[in-house]
């Protein structure tokens, strides 16, 4: 049974720092692509950041880069996304998932096979 939990969100003030985790369980974590995803009240639920097999390659959603970094350590089966220069726009529940396909389409939420429950974050101005 595959699960992703992630750790990490709470209340910041914006421009303060927060690193999200996400751990996994149940599957072939250094083989398998992850993604950040973030849902805001009343919207859909958006492409954050993907991180390749090995951590080498990354990819971010225009309104996050520069201020937010994936990474990974598979030995930990944990993935992260640090947030930096948080603003009160980067409110929303943030989801990590699994991308067992590598169909390539890494910023769309169907090319993702499981989900974690996700966790809330909230910049306040």
């Amino acid at each position: 049974q595959v699960q992703l939990v992630e750790s990490g969100g709470g209340l910041v003030q914006a421009g303060d720092s927060l690193r999200l985790s996400c751990t996994a369980s149940g599957l072939s974590f250094s083989g398998t692509g992850m993604g950040w995803f973030r849902q805001a009240p009343g919207k859909e639920r958006e492409f954050v950041a993907r991180i390749s097999t090995s951590g080498r390659s990354t990819y971010y959603a225009d309104s996050v880069k520069g201020r937010f970094t994936i990474s990974r350590d598979n030995a930990k089966n944990t993935v992260y996304l640090q947030m930096n220069s948080v603003k009160p726009q980067d409110t929303a529940v943030y989801y990590c998932a699994a991308d067992l396909k590598y169909g390539g389409n890494y910023d769309r939420s169907h090319e993702y096979d499981y989900w974690g429950q996700g966790t809330q974050v909230t910049a306040s101005s």
